[in-house]
């Protein structure tokens, strides 16, 4: 069975950080592309960050810079660093696997950026 279990989530002030940890279990992990998506309240899903099995990267404009997406394949797990955490970063934090036209997902961590 295949489960993506994300983990992490929280309550930060502007301009903290967060490690969110995505463990993947009934798959052949290192053959995946393994992708964060967030969704804001009120808004639609969207690409936050990427990471293709080779190790290619890739990050929404608005994170480049400040978010690091990252893998242990021997763990099973995808990482995402969140650096100087805006109030816009607020939304429900989504792992996802994907292979040619097979894609699995995770419930979601909830991230809340506030003072």
């Amino acid at each position: 069975q295949v489960q993506l279990v994300e983990s992490g989530g929280g309550l930060v002030q502007p301009g903290g950080s967060l490690r969110l940890s995505c463990v993947a279990s009934g798959f052949t992990f290192n053959r995946w592309r393994m992708t964060w998506y967030r969704q804001a309240p009120g808004k639609e899903r969207e690409l936050a960050a990427a990471m293709s099995s080779g190790g290619i990267t890739d990050y929404e404009d608005s994170v480049k810079g400040r978010f690091t997406i990252s893998r242990d394949n021997a763990k099973n797990t995808v990482y995402l660093q969140m650096n100087s955490l805006k109030p816009e970063d607020t939304a429900v934090y989504y792992c996802n696997a994907v292979l040619a036209v097979i894609s699995y997902w995770g419930k979601g961590t909830l991230v809340t950026v506030s003072s």
